[in-house]
């Protein structure tokens, strides 16, 4: 359980008397003064310091500390009862749900301030609108399971983390609901929904939120198909053994992808699907012509289809891509001035371009007649990035799997992935050539 901490040494004792048996509790001091980190710690707590003023730093830093797979969030300033956070947690612990919010409920009329009682529902009303979601508060008691949270992303450090949460949770399409908690009279003087002030700048950070549109998300491919794909792992792998590991590595791709916010996912492939193909995803065919046509009209598509959306693009290569390494960069809170995501390879290429603004204009522009598959594919990109006065955000160096080399150092980056455990599987059988 997630406590982010400001000043509440006078209702943490009573917060953490009430925690329910067996849960932990991970306090997080936002840079309190009043000893409220010494006394969580004197009480038992986990205590994890955040010095970057924010309820989203606060919260942020809490979900990377906790180690369990089920993580709760609540405010430890007594307004809310930890006793009841079993019944938010329990449809996220039967597989029913996986973001569960608690309903406020006030128990008296001073509990919860009328201004804030308003700036609530009409945020609530607008993400109604936008996500379809019958939700009615965006309370601060909430469960969810840690890894999901992750792969969201989420960049806000400031009020509108906890909006960002349920519209980042919808676009990647969890299952959200909101359970009915109290709402008690909270200890102290809130630094938010205490003053008209306070709200003011959480709705404007809510609003900045609300404002920013998913991103549409792209796996350019080639269907799983014998003598087609990865054919620089033959040898020491037969042709099928090639087909099988691209196959688990575009599997794998599309997982991950699939499991961070978007508004569109697209599969730009060369073939046709097969059933590895998850739901959710929409095959688009590739154009004729190079690699660098290919992928400027997959980005002109995305702009078609949602044009005030960032695109992002990115191969089948890299099955060791952790969602949460594209999702963060491309969050509302960290979009701002920058024009271009990109993801340099080692072997010098590329395994991932987005364009904040894409149009089929700009992707020409960046991408037409830039020598493909070359070791100076990406420094010629970046020149061309410069010259059109770009702003780039550099994502993570990662190893495309080309040989059979990389393909042993990609499986060790990710032990756990699809394309590791093929891997392991067609190295254990005697197709491997020698």
């Amino acid at each position: 359980m997630v406590l982010p901490c400001l000043d509440e040494s006078e209702a943490l004792p009573w917060v953490l008397e009430r925690i329910p048996p067996g849960w932990r509790a991970i306090v997080v001091d936002n840079g309190s003064r009043d000893g409220s980190a010494e006394l969580a710690r004197s009480l038992g707590a986990t205590v994890v310091e955040e010095p970057r003023r924010g309820f989203g730093a606060a919260c942020h830093t809490g979900l990377r500390a906790a180690t369990a797979e089920l993580v709760c969030f609540l405010d430890c300033d007594g307004s809310l009862d930890p006793a009841q956070l079993p019944r938010v947690a329990a449809p996220v612990l039967a597989g029913t749900a996986d973001l569960v919010l608690g309903r406020r409920r006030p128990a008296t009329a001073r509990a919860w301030p009328l201004h804030a009682r308003l700036a609530n529902a009409v945020l609530a009303r607008r993400l109604r609108a936008r996500t379809g979601v019958r939700l009615h508060d965006l309370g601060p008691m909430r469960a969810a399971r840690r890894e999901q949270l992750l792969a969201l992303g989420l960049g806000d450090r400031r009020s509108g983390y906890p909006l960002e949460m349920v519209l980042a949770a919808s676009a990647a399409g969890l299952r959200i609901t909101e359970t009915p908690v109290d709402y008690l009279p909270r200890a102290g003087r809130s630094k938010v929904t205490g003053t008209v002030r306070g709200t003011r700048q959480a709705v404007r950070d809510m609003r900045a939120v609300l404002a920013a549109p998913p991103p549409t998300l792209l796996v350019i491919a080639k269907a799983p198909v014998p003598g087609r794909v990865k054919t620089r792992l033959t040898p020491p792998f037969t042709p099928s053994q090639a087909a099988a590991l691209a196959e688990a590595a575009l599997s794998d791709t599309l997982r991950s992808l699939g499991s961070m916010p978007a508004g569109r996912r697209l599969l730009v492939l060369d073939g046709e699907p097969g059933d590895w193909l998850p739901p959710g995803w929409e095959v688009l065919p590739q154009c004729d012509g190079g690699l660098d046509r290919r992928l400027a009209d997959a980005f002109a598509h995305a702009a078609r289809l949602a044009p005030e959306a960032p695109a992002l693009l990115v191969g089948m290569d890299t099955p060791q891509l952790e969602a949460a390494a594209l999702a963060e960069p491309l969050s509302a809170a960290r979009r701002p001035g920058v024009d271009v995501w990109y993801g340099p390879a080692a072997d010098g290429g590329f395994w991932a371009l987005g364009l904040a603004r894409p149009t089929a204009q700009l992707a020409a522009r960046v991408l037409h007649d830039v020598p493909m598959s070359t070791p100076d594919t990406g420094a010629a990109l970046l020149r061309r990035l410069a010259r059109a006065r770009l702003t780039v955000h550099h994502l993570p160096v990662l190893t495309d799997v080309d040989t059979a080399d990389d393909a042993w150092q990609v499986a060790a980056e990710a032990p756990g992935s699809r394309f590791a455990d093929r891997l392991r599987t067609l190295t254990a059988t005697p197709e491997v050539a020698s």
